[in-house]
């Protein structure tokens, strides 16, 4: 802690803020504890998720290509830090599609103050618009416009969203603009979860074991608003993972969790501390929900962000704050659980600044070959002809990390 950041890691580098040849090195306050049968060390801000520790893997040599905001996200989702590609959720309901009628098969739902990189993040890019992600809003109507509009019957709406089909199988006949027929399954799948939404989002069903478990009930700490963000971050986030339970068991194939912003640049202990309190206790709930119910073996559960942050302290003090992290695509670590993957370990090494990986190290396109595999398809077969390329998630690179999976 507080020595200069070695001469032959920091030539040539390329930080958002920090000049790397002038920063030095910062050690964490936090104490690791090992947690489990597996020993898994996980951050005392994580106590909930750490109890879990023997039915997660720990990856701790990801790397990226990318090291701002809106590329990093960009490529985490859709395998390229480029606008236009369809993400992880669109090829994996492409590939598989979905196994409910009357609820998307791709859903996100955001807590905190949302992903930097917007709807990109859940485009479908070339594939067709029905595998774009929908956004369930976290107040008011989960989609706009489900509702029949006042003075609007059922039966009336259901006639007009006939004329409205017919109209548009002629356009579709007529120009043969598939684009067309994804319109025409939209307007029907809307029509479909006017009944299937209310019924999801009630949770009146769920005992108040399980809502206090999420925390469903959490208030958000007093003057500790997370730069300038005054929703309650904490009930918002326990809401969406049990949300994203109930939509696993009504048949939703990927749901996108998202919390905003972990941007530590200035004052790392105090927000690590606030969002650390958001995420663990939901998640840590989500994780023994869908293990009680006999759901994590075939519910693949994944946590990360879109890149690391540096070993060493962030020159980019904002405010008088005391330094964080620069932004960091050299190493950083994710954890997958359920789904096929082998639980209570840890993959891969970085050194011991934490700066690259030096065993096992998974870059992106690995990671969406492994997460492919998982859901039974294979990263190299499953692609889509645009533009004169077969184009896929892994594009040119990306091979399945087998010490994830279980024999």
């Amino acid at each position: 802690d507080g020595q200069m950041l070695p001469a032959s890691v920091s030539e040539g580098v390329r930080l958002a803020f920090t000049d790397a040849t002038k920063a030095k090195l910062k050690g964490s306050p936090r104490r690791f504890v090992r947690h489990g049968e597996c020993g898994t060390e996980f951050s005392d801000r994580l106590p909930h998720i750490g109890s879990c520790a023997d039915d997660i893997a720990v990856v701790r040599s990801m790397h990226t290509d990318e090291f701002n905001h809106h590329p990093a996200q960009l490529m985490m989702n859709s395998g390229v830090g480029r606008l236009g590609r369809p993400s992880v959720g669109s090829w994996v309901t492409y590939g598989l599609g979905s196994e409910t009628q009357n609820l998307p098969g791709y859903v996100v739902l955001s807590a905190g103050t949302g992903a930097s990189g917007g709807t990109s993040n859940w485009s479908s890019g070339f594939l067709p618009s029905t595998y774009r992600g929908v956004v369930f809003r976290g107040q008011g109507d989960p989609v706009l416009n489900l509702r029949s509009p006042e003075g609007v019957t059922k039966a009336e709406q259901q006639a007009s969203l006939e004329a409205i089909t017919q109209l548009n199988a002629k356009r579709l006949q007529r120009t043969g603009d598939s684009e067309i027929a994804n319109r025409i399954a939209s307007y029907e799948l809307a029509f479909r979860m006017q009944s299937a939404a209310p019924d999801l989002l009630d949770l009146s069903g769920e005992t108040r074991a399980t809502l206090d478990s999420y925390g469903l009930d959490r208030k958000e700490p007093e003057n500790n608003r997370f730069r300038g963000y005054t929703g309650n971050a904490h009930a918002m986030m326990s809401r969406n993972c049990l949300l994203a339970r109930r939509m696993v068991e009504r048949g939703v194939r990927f749901v996108n969790l998202y919390h905003a912003s972990w941007d530590h640049h200035d004052g790392l202990d105090k927000d690590l501390e606030y969002n650390c309190s958001v995420i663990d206790q939901p998640i840590g709930a989500l994780l023994k929900d869908l293990k009680q119910r006999g759901l994590l073996d075939d519910t693949l559960v994944v946590c990360t962000g879109e890149f690391g942050r540096t070993p060493i302290a962030d020159t980019h003090e904002g405010n008088g704050q005391k330094p964080g992290r620069d932004h960091h695509r050299y190493a950083f670590s994710l954890w997958m659980a359920g789904g096929g993957v082998k639980p209570g370990q840890v993959v891969g090494r970085t050194d011991d600044i934490g700066w690259a990986p030096v065993e096992d190290g998974v870059h992106i396109n690995d990671f969406h070959a492994t997460l492919l595999h998982l859901f039974g398809l294979d990263h190299l077969k499953l692609s889509k002809r645009f533009g004169g390329f077969d184009l896929r998630l892994t594009n040119v690179g990306g091979n399945v990390v087998q010490k994830l999976l279980q024999t």
